[in-house]
C-alpha cells in the first residue's frame, strides 16, 4: 500500500524545532553582523543586510519546496542532479566571472550564483545513493565512490577554489566512513595525501604557498599575505569578554579588516560581542550538530544516514575552517561561515540541505 504523503502544513507541524531554532538564530546574528561590517564600506551595511534578507526569503521558499518533495523524492533524481551540477561546474570555468583570480561565479544580472555551493548538495545526494547501492566494503566499490566525488572536486580545483574543494573532500571522507568502509581504506587515502604533500607543493600557485607560510608565521609578510590574519586576530582579541558593542568595532569600520562581511564575519562579531558572544554562537552551532546527529542516528534508512553525515561534515568543516582562519589557527581559504556570512549561494544551498535533514527527521517520526 502506498504511503500517504504529508501536506505542507503537516510537514511544518512536524519540523524539528530544536534544529530550526539555531538555524534562524545564526541567520539573524549574521544579518546583524553584516549590517555592522558593511558600515565601513561608505555606509553600505544596510544594503548588504537587505540583500541578505532577500536571499533569506528565497531560501525559505527553497526550503519549503524541498521539504515538500522530501529526501526520498530527491534521491530518485540524485544522479541526474549530480550530472547537472557537473555541467554547471564545467560551465563556470568557461563562462564564469573571474573574481580575485578564481572563475567561480555566474553573473546573472543583479546577482551572482556560485555552482560549487549547489555542487555540495549534488555530491552528498550522489554519494548517499551510490554507497548504499555499492557499499564501500571492497576496494573496487571504495575507489568507485572516490572517482565519483573526484570529478566534481577536480572541476572545483580548476576554478581554482581550494576551500570548496576541501569541503568536497571532507564530505567524501565522512560519507565513506559512515557508509561502512573499513578504516584501512580512508586511512590509506589520508596516508597517501600526506605523502604527496611535497609533490603537491610544487604545483601550488605562489599566492597559495604564501597563505601556508603566513599561517605558520603571519609576520613573515605583515603588509601582504599576512595582513588579513594579523588584523583578524586584533579584531577578535580586542573584543575582550563582552565586546565593544554593536556598531562599535573599529577594525571593520576603519577598513583594517579585509572582507569583513564575508570571509572574516566571525572577527567582526567577536570584536563587537566579545568572548561571551562567541561562546553563544558556538553553542548554537553545537545545538545544530546535535540535532543533525540525533536525526542521523534515529533514521533506519541507510541512505538517509549517509545524507545526514554528509550535511553535518559540510557545515562542521566550513564552521571550523572559517572560525579557525579568523583566529589564526588554520590557513585562510575564504570559506564563508555557514548561515552567518554574507552570500546568497551559500545560504540557499544550506537551506536546501537543512530541508533534506528536516525531511529525514519527519520520516523518523513515522517509525516511533
Amino acid at each position: 500500500m502506498e504511503e500517504k504523503r504529508l501536506t505542507l502544513r503537516e510537514n511544518l507541524a512536524s519540523l524539528d524545532r530544536l534544529q530550526l531554532f539555531p538555524v534562524l538564530a545564526l541567520f539573524l546574528l549574521g544579518v546583524v553582523s553584516i549590517f555592522s561590517a558593511g558600515a565601513g564600506f561608505d555606509g553600505r551595511g544596510g544594503g548588504f543586510a537587505v540583500r541578505q534578507l532577500l536571499w533569506g526569503g528565497l531560501s525559505v521558499a527553497a526550503f519549503l519546496a524541498v521539504l515538500q518533495v522530501g529526501y526520498a523524492g530527491l534521491f530518485s533524481w540524485a544522479y541526474r542532479i549530480y550530472l547537472f551540477a557537473l555541467v554547471l561546474l564545467l560551465g563556470v570555468i568557461v563562462l564564469g566571472l573571474t573574481v580575485k583570480g578564481s572563475r567561480s561565479w555566474f553573473h546573472l544580472g543583479v546577482f551572482r550564483f556560485q555552482p560549487a555551493e549547489f555542487g555540495k548538495i549534488a555530491l552528498i545526494l550522489a554519494l548517499s545513493k551510490h554507497f548504499c547501492r555499492y557499499p564501500p566494503l571492497t576496494l573496487p566499490s571504495f575507489l568507485g565512490g572516490l572517482a565519483l566525488a573526484g570529478v566534481s572536486g577536480w572541476l572545483v580545483l580548476l576554478q581554482p577554489d581550494t576551500g570548496s574543494a576541501m569541503v568536497y573532500g571532507a564530505i567524501t571522507m565522512v560519507t565513506i566512513v559512515v557508509a561502512g568502509a573499513p578504516w584501512k581504506y580512508p586511512a590509506g587515502i589520508i596516508g597517501l595525501m600526506m605523502a604527496a604533500v611535497p609533490l603537491v607543493w610544487q604545483f601550488l600557485k605562489e599566492y597559495q604557498k604564501m597563505r601556508i607560510r603566513v599561517f605558520l608565521d603571519p609576520w613573515a609578510d605583515p603588509l601582504g599575505a599576512g595582513y588579513n590574519v594579523i588584523q583578524s586576530r586584533i579584531a577578535v582579541g580586542s573584543g575582550g569578554l563582552f565586546g565593544k558593542g554593536f556598531m562599535e568595532g573599529l577594525q571593520s569600520k576603519l577598513r583594517f579588516l579585509p572582507e569583513p562581511h564575508t570571509d572574516f564575519i566571525f572577527s567582526v562579531y567577536c570584536e563587537e560581542f566579545g568572548f561571551i558572544g562567541a561562546v553563544a554562537m558556538l553553542f548554537l552551532f553545537g545545538m545544530l550538530f546535535w540535532r543533525l546527529l540525533e536525526t542521523g542516528m534515529r533514521t533506519k534508512d541507510s541512505r538517509a544516514k549517509v545524507l545526514i553525515a554528509g550535511i553535518s561534515a559540510w557545515i562542521w568543516f566550513q564552521m571550523a575552517e572559517s572560525i579557525g582562519m579568523s583566529i589564526g589557527l588554520l590557513p585562510v581559504t575564504g570559506l564563508p561561515l555557514p548561515l552567518v556570512s554574507y552570500g546568497g549561494s551559500s545560504l540557499l544551498a544550506l537551506s536546501i540541505a537543512l530541508a533534506l535533514a528536516q525531511s529525514v527527521y519527519i520520516s523518523t517520526l513515522k517509525t516511533y
